[in-house]
């Protein structure tokens, strides 16, 4: 499971760099989450702009991720392409998670928060 991170102002942005999140790198996606975001800013960006399929597997990494932040810190989705969109209004986690269309949205509207 591949992530890259990196900070602007009082932002950190992950970008998940494989197309999958499964069952297969689940765990591993949770544990290097925790490793990037560990003393992160407030507000931790997930760009799922390349990803194309997830599972419940990898939503539940997603969502352990959030409670992992939580209460101090905030977990904002961006550019989720059309399967994973799906999955998340499907199941109706998007109205857990704040979601953009795009990183670059996101990066705007938080930085004016």
């Amino acid at each position: 499971m591949k992530l890259s991170a990196r900070t602007e102002e009082l932002l950190q942005i992950v970008t998940v760099i494989d197309d999958r999140i499964d069952a297969a790198v689940a765990l591993e996606f949770k544990e290097t989450m925790r490793q990037l975001t560990d003393g992160a800013p407030d507000t931790v960006i997930l760009d799922l702009s390349r990803v194309t399929f997830i599972d419940s597997s990898g939503l539940g990494a997603i969502v352990a991720t959030m409670k992992y932040l939580a209460p101090g810190r905030t977990l904002v989705l961006a550019g989720l392409t059309g399967p994973v969109d799906r999955v998340f209004r499907l199941t109706r986690m998007d109205s857990v998670f704040t979601l953009y269309p795009t990183l670059e949205a996101a990066v705007h509207d938080q930085a004016l928060q």
